[in-house]
Protein backbone atom coordinates (compact mmCIF):
# COMPACT_ATOMS: atom_id res chain seq x y z
CA UNK A 1 0.00 0.00 0.00
CA UNK A 2 1.40 3.38 -1.00
CA UNK A 3 1.28 6.55 1.07
CA UNK A 4 -1.79 8.67 0.36
CA UNK A 5 -2.13 11.75 -1.79
CA UNK A 6 -1.22 14.90 0.15
CA UNK A 7 -3.75 17.74 -0.12
CA UNK A 8 -2.55 21.31 -0.68
CA UNK A 9 -1.66 23.02 2.59
CA UNK A 10 -3.41 26.06 4.04
CA UNK A 11 -2.26 29.63 3.57
CA UNK A 12 -3.23 32.50 5.82
CA UNK A 13 -6.47 33.92 4.46
CA UNK A 14 -7.74 30.54 3.23
CA UNK A 15 -11.23 29.38 4.15
CA UNK A 16 -11.86 26.58 6.64
CA UNK A 17 -15.27 24.90 6.40
CA UNK A 18 -16.79 23.86 9.72
CA UNK A 19 -19.39 21.08 9.79
CA UNK A 20 -20.83 18.84 12.51
CA UNK A 21 -21.28 15.19 11.50
CA UNK A 22 -21.51 13.91 15.08
CA UNK A 23 -23.30 16.41 17.31
CA UNK A 24 -25.49 19.52 17.41
CA UNK A 25 -23.22 22.55 17.34
CA UNK A 26 -24.11 25.21 19.90
CA UNK A 27 -24.31 28.56 18.08
CA UNK A 28 -23.03 30.64 21.00
CA UNK A 29 -20.07 28.36 21.68
CA UNK A 30 -19.17 28.05 18.00
CA UNK A 31 -19.25 31.82 17.57
CA UNK A 32 -16.36 32.00 20.03
CA UNK A 33 -14.47 29.13 18.39
CA UNK A 34 -14.87 30.67 14.96
CA UNK A 35 -13.58 34.00 16.26
CA UNK A 36 -10.41 32.33 17.58
CA UNK A 37 -9.80 30.49 14.30
CA UNK A 38 -10.32 33.71 12.37
CA UNK A 39 -7.90 35.39 14.77
CA UNK A 40 -5.27 32.88 13.62
CA UNK A 41 -5.56 34.35 10.12
CA UNK A 42 -8.16 32.13 8.42
CA UNK A 43 -11.63 32.67 7.06
CA UNK A 44 -14.39 30.37 8.28
CA UNK A 45 -17.47 29.11 6.47
CA UNK A 46 -20.16 27.35 8.50
CA UNK A 47 -22.09 24.42 7.06
CA UNK A 48 -25.67 25.18 6.15
CA UNK A 49 -26.93 22.56 8.62
CA UNK A 50 -24.31 23.14 11.32
CA UNK A 51 -26.85 24.12 13.98
CA UNK A 52 -29.78 21.89 12.95
CA UNK A 53 -31.29 19.43 15.45
CA UNK A 54 -33.61 17.46 13.18
CA UNK A 55 -33.44 14.32 15.35
CA UNK A 56 -33.07 16.12 18.67
CA UNK A 57 -29.52 14.81 19.03
CA UNK A 58 -28.20 15.63 15.54
CA UNK A 59 -29.26 16.79 12.11
CA UNK A 60 -30.37 14.02 9.75
CA UNK A 61 -27.73 11.86 8.10
CA UNK A 62 -28.49 13.48 4.76
CA UNK A 63 -28.27 17.01 6.15
CA UNK A 64 -24.91 16.29 7.74
CA UNK A 65 -23.62 14.58 4.61
CA UNK A 66 -24.90 17.44 2.47
CA UNK A 67 -22.75 19.86 4.46
CA UNK A 68 -19.65 17.71 3.97
CA UNK A 69 -20.25 17.16 0.27
CA UNK A 70 -21.02 20.85 -0.34
CA UNK A 71 -17.72 21.87 1.27
CA UNK A 72 -15.83 19.37 -0.89
CA UNK A 73 -17.01 20.98 -4.14
CA UNK A 74 -16.76 24.56 -2.85
CA UNK A 75 -13.64 25.99 -4.48
CA UNK A 76 -13.26 28.57 -1.71
CA UNK A 77 -12.92 25.94 1.03
CA UNK A 78 -9.45 24.49 1.60
CA UNK A 79 -10.07 22.45 4.76
CA UNK A 80 -13.01 20.67 6.41
CA UNK A 81 -12.90 20.84 10.21
CA UNK A 82 -15.25 18.95 12.54
CA UNK A 83 -15.48 17.46 16.00
CA UNK A 84 -16.74 14.37 17.75
CA UNK A 85 -19.81 13.03 19.48
CA UNK A 86 -21.75 10.13 17.97
CA UNK A 87 -23.07 9.48 14.49
CA UNK A 88 -20.22 10.06 12.07
CA UNK A 89 -20.44 6.43 11.00
CA UNK A 90 -23.94 7.14 9.63
CA UNK A 91 -22.48 9.39 6.94
CA UNK A 92 -20.12 6.82 5.41
CA UNK A 93 -22.50 5.63 2.64
CA UNK A 94 -23.52 9.22 1.82
CA UNK A 95 -20.10 10.79 1.27
CA UNK A 96 -19.24 11.72 -2.33
CA UNK A 97 -15.85 10.00 -2.53
CA UNK A 98 -15.48 10.65 -6.24
CA UNK A 99 -15.79 14.39 -5.57
CA UNK A 100 -13.07 14.11 -2.92
CA UNK A 101 -10.79 12.32 -5.40
CA UNK A 102 -11.36 15.17 -7.87
CA UNK A 103 -11.05 17.89 -5.20
CA UNK A 104 -8.64 16.61 -2.53
CA UNK A 105 -8.84 18.84 0.53
CA UNK A 106 -7.61 18.83 4.08
CA UNK A 107 -9.80 16.99 6.61
CA UNK A 108 -9.09 17.47 10.32
CA UNK A 109 -11.01 15.95 13.22
CA UNK A 110 -10.74 13.55 16.16
CA UNK A 111 -12.82 11.29 18.40
CA UNK A 112 -15.99 10.22 16.50
CA UNK A 113 -14.50 11.85 13.40
CA UNK A 114 -12.30 8.72 13.24
CA UNK A 115 -14.79 6.88 11.03
CA UNK A 116 -15.03 9.63 8.42
CA UNK A 117 -11.28 10.31 8.33
CA UNK A 118 -10.37 6.66 7.80
CA UNK A 119 -13.16 6.08 5.29
CA UNK A 120 -12.00 9.01 3.16
CA UNK A 121 -8.42 7.74 3.08
CA UNK A 122 -9.46 4.11 2.45
CA UNK A 123 -11.81 5.00 -0.42
CA UNK A 124 -9.98 7.92 -2.05
CA UNK A 125 -6.31 7.60 -1.15
CA UNK A 126 -6.30 11.19 0.17
CA UNK A 127 -4.45 11.78 3.45
CA UNK A 128 -6.60 12.96 6.36
CA UNK A 129 -5.54 14.35 9.73
CA UNK A 130 -6.43 13.17 13.22
CA UNK A 131 -5.97 15.07 16.47
CA UNK A 132 -8.01 18.27 16.79
CA UNK A 133 -11.54 19.64 16.51
CA UNK A 134 -12.99 23.16 16.35
CA UNK A 135 -13.47 22.88 20.13
CA UNK A 136 -9.70 22.56 20.50
CA UNK A 137 -9.50 26.28 19.74
CA UNK A 138 -11.56 27.14 22.83
CA UNK A 139 -8.35 27.19 24.86
CA UNK A 140 -5.70 26.27 22.31
CA UNK A 141 -2.29 25.60 23.87
CA UNK A 142 1.06 26.36 22.22
CA UNK A 143 1.73 22.67 21.52
CA UNK A 144 -1.65 22.18 19.84
CA UNK A 145 -1.33 25.35 17.78
CA UNK A 146 2.19 24.42 16.66
CA UNK A 147 0.91 20.98 15.62
CA UNK A 148 -1.91 22.56 13.61
CA UNK A 149 0.49 24.91 11.86
CA UNK A 150 3.24 22.38 11.18
CA UNK A 151 0.95 19.76 9.61
CA UNK A 152 -1.66 21.90 7.89
CA UNK A 153 0.14 25.13 7.01
CA UNK A 154 3.91 24.80 7.01
CA UNK A 155 4.43 21.42 5.37
CA UNK A 156 4.93 17.78 6.20
CA UNK A 157 6.91 17.26 9.42
CA UNK A 158 9.07 14.17 9.50
CA UNK A 159 8.45 13.23 13.12
CA UNK A 160 5.77 13.37 15.77
CA UNK A 161 7.02 16.11 18.08
CA UNK A 162 6.72 14.77 21.61
CA UNK A 163 5.29 16.73 24.52
CA UNK A 164 5.05 13.90 27.05
CA UNK A 165 6.93 10.92 28.42
CA UNK A 166 6.64 7.81 26.26
CA UNK A 167 6.49 4.35 27.79
CA UNK A 168 7.67 1.42 25.69
CA UNK A 169 5.59 -1.65 26.50
CA UNK A 170 7.05 -3.99 23.87
CA UNK A 171 10.28 -3.01 22.16
CA UNK A 172 10.77 -3.09 18.42
CA UNK A 173 10.52 -1.23 15.13
CA UNK A 174 7.48 -1.36 12.86
CA UNK A 175 6.57 0.19 9.53
CA UNK A 176 3.35 0.62 7.59
CA UNK A 177 0.54 2.99 6.68
CA UNK A 178 -0.55 5.09 9.64
CA UNK A 179 -4.21 4.73 10.57
CA UNK A 180 -6.35 4.77 13.69
CA UNK A 181 -8.07 7.14 16.07
CA UNK A 182 -10.63 6.74 18.82
CA UNK A 183 -10.70 3.13 20.00
CA UNK A 184 -14.47 2.58 19.80
CA UNK A 185 -14.66 3.81 16.20
CA UNK A 186 -11.64 1.79 15.10
CA UNK A 187 -13.20 -1.32 16.65
CA UNK A 188 -16.53 -0.62 14.93
CA UNK A 189 -14.88 -0.33 11.52
CA UNK A 190 -12.38 -3.18 11.95
CA UNK A 191 -14.52 -5.63 9.96
CA UNK A 192 -15.34 -3.19 7.18
CA UNK A 193 -13.58 -1.78 4.13
CA UNK A 194 -13.24 1.50 6.02
CA UNK A 195 -10.34 0.06 7.96
CA UNK A 196 -8.32 -0.79 4.89
CA UNK A 197 -7.89 -4.29 6.34
CA UNK A 198 -8.39 -5.83 2.91
CA UNK A 199 -5.53 -3.84 1.37
CA UNK A 200 -2.05 -5.24 1.03
CA UNK A 201 0.65 -4.14 3.40
CA UNK A 202 1.07 -3.40 7.08
CA UNK A 203 -0.53 -0.77 9.29
CA UNK A 204 1.00 1.26 12.12
CA UNK A 205 -2.02 1.72 14.35
CA UNK A 206 -2.60 4.60 16.75
CA UNK A 207 -5.43 4.45 19.27
CA UNK A 208 -6.77 6.63 22.05
CA UNK A 209 -9.56 6.53 24.60
CA UNK A 210 -10.29 8.20 27.93
CA UNK A 211 -11.36 6.91 31.31
CA UNK A 212 -14.36 9.29 31.31
CA UNK A 213 -15.71 7.36 28.29
CA UNK A 214 -14.42 3.81 28.73
CA UNK A 215 -13.35 1.94 31.85
CA UNK A 216 -10.63 -0.68 31.63
CA UNK A 217 -12.94 -3.67 31.05
CA UNK A 218 -14.40 -1.77 28.09
CA UNK A 219 -10.96 -0.87 26.71
CA UNK A 220 -9.84 -4.48 27.04
CA UNK A 221 -13.01 -5.72 25.30
CA UNK A 222 -12.48 -3.36 22.37
CA UNK A 223 -8.84 -4.39 22.05
CA UNK A 224 -9.97 -8.02 22.06
CA UNK A 225 -12.40 -7.21 19.26
CA UNK A 226 -9.51 -5.84 17.21
CA UNK A 227 -7.51 -8.98 18.00
CA UNK A 228 -10.33 -11.11 16.54
CA UNK A 229 -10.81 -8.96 13.42
CA UNK A 230 -9.09 -9.19 10.01
CA UNK A 231 -7.21 -6.00 10.90
CA UNK A 232 -4.99 -7.76 13.43
CA UNK A 233 -2.99 -9.47 10.71
CA UNK A 234 -2.09 -6.07 9.25
CA UNK A 235 -1.03 -4.32 12.47
CA UNK A 236 2.76 -4.02 12.68
CA UNK A 237 2.88 -1.66 15.69
CA UNK A 238 0.64 0.21 18.12
CA UNK A 239 0.91 3.64 19.72
CA UNK A 240 -1.74 4.37 22.37
CA UNK A 241 -2.48 7.97 23.34
CA UNK A 242 -3.74 9.76 26.44
CA UNK A 243 -6.13 7.80 28.68
CA UNK A 244 -5.93 9.33 32.17
CA UNK A 245 -4.19 12.09 34.08
CA UNK A 246 -2.07 9.55 35.93
CA UNK A 247 -0.50 6.40 34.56
CA UNK A 248 -3.01 3.57 34.63
CA UNK A 249 -1.21 0.30 35.50
CA UNK A 250 -4.08 -1.83 34.19
CA UNK A 251 -3.97 -0.14 30.79
CA UNK A 252 -0.20 -0.41 30.55
CA UNK A 253 -0.40 -4.08 31.49
CA UNK A 254 -3.13 -4.72 28.88
CA UNK A 255 -1.12 -2.97 26.15
CA UNK A 256 1.99 -4.90 27.18
CA UNK A 257 0.05 -8.17 26.80
CA UNK A 258 -1.16 -7.00 23.37
CA UNK A 259 2.42 -6.47 22.23
CA UNK A 260 3.66 -9.74 23.71
CA UNK A 261 0.83 -11.78 22.19
CA UNK A 262 1.28 -10.43 18.67
CA UNK A 263 5.03 -9.71 18.88
CA UNK A 264 4.61 -6.12 17.72
CA UNK A 265 6.06 -2.88 19.13
CA UNK A 266 3.69 -1.10 21.53
CA UNK A 267 4.10 2.24 23.32
CA UNK A 268 1.97 4.63 25.37
CA UNK A 269 2.15 8.44 25.39
CA UNK A 270 0.07 11.49 26.32
CA UNK A 271 0.67 13.42 23.09
CA UNK A 272 -2.73 12.92 21.45
CA UNK A 273 -6.30 12.17 22.40
CA UNK A 274 -8.79 13.72 24.80
CA UNK A 275 -6.16 15.27 27.05
CA UNK A 276 -4.23 18.54 27.15
CA UNK A 277 -1.92 17.56 24.26
CA UNK A 278 -3.40 17.28 20.80
CA UNK A 279 -0.78 16.18 18.32
CA UNK A 280 -1.84 15.86 14.67
CA UNK A 281 -1.40 12.46 13.00
CA UNK A 282 -1.61 12.03 9.19
CA UNK A 283 -3.83 9.05 8.33
CA UNK A 284 -2.55 7.38 5.16
CA UNK A 285 1.03 8.51 5.62
CA UNK A 286 3.75 5.88 5.66
CA UNK A 287 5.15 5.68 9.19
CA UNK A 288 7.87 4.04 11.26
CA UNK A 289 7.22 3.41 14.95
CA UNK A 290 10.36 2.72 16.98
CA UNK A 291 9.54 1.84 20.59
CA UNK A 292 13.19 1.33 21.48
CA UNK A 293 13.88 4.99 20.71
CA UNK A 294 10.27 6.04 21.42
CA UNK A 295 9.60 7.93 18.22
CA UNK A 296 7.20 7.99 15.30
CA UNK A 297 8.50 9.05 11.88
CA UNK A 298 6.37 10.13 8.92
CA UNK A 299 7.26 9.41 5.28
CA UNK A 300 5.09 10.98 2.58
CA UNK A 301 6.17 9.06 -0.50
Amino acid sequence: MLAGKIPTKLNKGDTIGIISPSHIADANRYAGLIAVIEGCGFRVKAGRNLYKNTYGYAASEQERADDLNAMVVDDAVRMLFFGGGYGGLELIPLIDYEAIRRNPKLFLSYSDGTSILNAIYARTGVLTYYGQAPGSFERIRPYGLSQFMSHLVEGNPGDLVKNSKWISLYDGVSEGILMGGYLLNVALMANTGISGAEADGKVVLFLEDHEKFSNMPCVSMLLSHLEQSPLIGRISGLLFGHYSENENPQLLNRLSRFGEKHKIPVAYCDDFGHGANQAVLPIGCRAVLDTRENRLNFHYS
